[in-house]
């Protein structure tokens, strides 16, 4: 009987925990197939990063607080076009869009409530202004408010909380919409390998039977045949060794060597510190600043999410905001020498002959 009650009593102890048991899950985190999907965070839980703050604001229990004894106003730094936007906020305070003369203002639910908020973008030439309709549904546990948005530019993504009032915002995460394939995934339509450096050709780009683009040895480049200034651009990579090197260039130079603006891709730290990445980093712009953060493994799949819009430019990493960088040089047709603004080619690097990655699910919105 002894010997029965400890096999019963090492059994339980065995069993896993039931969900009660287990711990919530965190806020301010994606799931699988959200970061999969193209979702990034706009808030990270812990930091005001990748926002311009005027007035009292403070993150407190994992939650952004705005507000305090004057208005406060929360402006998104990176700019989007077509997008889905979801919040959990509540309080007093609204969503703005746009300029002051062009915009839609949204007041928020003084209790916490659910806001699923879609911006398209109409282009140039399409009417002036901005516009909006508003759907709410209150439920006994919460209150949902759908927002559609229709503006003729890309307009910045505001929060405003007037003096006296205080909104609390615990989450808020966005997909960019509006994206067209750059790899369909059984050829290399569209792209070409880029010859200008005859010493730099040694990489070879195949398609995997999976639908991937496998980049092995190097050094070598491979180039969009079209050509993007402003754009939301995101993909999946995967390393298939340790610290290996590799990058997206972007606004090249049409014509030369991986001449453009990059975004990186390499997955080492020092000193077991994710907070110091080696190399810059994956998410850094190579060489201009590095990502704050190592968020991707090696030999994991990641996406990587580049916003380029004028001279901000911005970097996620499975969801995770790594850099938010304002190109502030003087304005050049080099971008080793200055700000870059014109339209250029895309292109994947083959760093060297250890190079063995994959790409996939590679797409772009273009922004007007």
């Amino acid at each position: 009987m002894s010997r029965l009650l400890a096999a019963l009593a090492l059994a339980v102890s065995a069993a896993p925990a039931f969900a009660a048991d287990a711990d919530p899950p965190k806020p301010n985190t994606l799931t699988a197939k959200e970061i999969a999907d193209g979702w990034v965070l706009l808030f990270d839980g812990e930091t005001t990063f990748g926002w311009k703050i005027d007035g009292p604001a403070e993150v407190k229990n994992g939650a952004l607080v705005l507000g305090g004894d004057k208005t406060t106003t929360a402006t998104l730094t990176s700019t989007f076009g077509d997008y889905e936007a979801r919040m959990e906020a509540g309080g007093t305070g609204s969503i703005v869009l746009g300029a002051a003369t062009t915009r839609c203002n949204v007041e928020l639910h003084k209790q916490m409530s659910l806001v699923t908020l879609n911006v398209i973008v109409t282009g140039p030439r399409g009417v002036s202004g901005t516009t909006i309709q508003s759907e709410t549904s209150t439920r006994p546990e919460s209150t949902q408010t759908t927002i559609k948005a229709t503006t003729n530019v890309p307009a910045e993504l505001r929060l405003v909380v007037p003096a006296g009032g205080t909104l609390t915002v615990k989450s808020m995460k966005l997909k960019s919409g509006n994206s067209v394939p750059l790899f369909t995934g059984k050829g290399l339509d569209g792209w070409k390998v880029n010859t200008a450096d005859p010493k730099r050709t040694a990489s070879k780009w195949e398609v995997t039977k999976d639908g991937e683009l496998s980049v092995k040895n190097g050094p070598g480049d491979l180039v969009t045949e079209k050509e993007f200034d402003n754009f939301v651009l995101q993909f999946e990579c995967k390393t298939l060794g340790k610290a290996l090197n590799s990058g997206i260039f972007f606004r090249c130079i049409p014509g030369q060597y991986q001449n453009g603006y990059e975004a990186q891709v390499q997955n080492a730290y020092k000193d077991g510190d994710r907070t110091k990445p080696a190399d810059f980093g994956t998410g850094a712009i190579y060489r201009r600043v590095p990502a704050r953060k190592v968020v991707s493994n090696d030999n994991e799949w990641f996406t990587m999410t580049v916003a380029a819009n004028g001279r901000r430019i911005s970097t996620w990493v499975n969801g995770y905001q790594t850099v938010d960088w304002l190109d502030d040089r003087k304005e050049s047709d080099n971008p080793r020498q200055g700000f870059r603004a014109a339209k250029g080619p895309l292109s994947i690097q083959g760093h060297d002959p250890t190079t063995d990655i994959l790409f996939r699910n590679i797409r772009i919105a273009p922004l007007p």
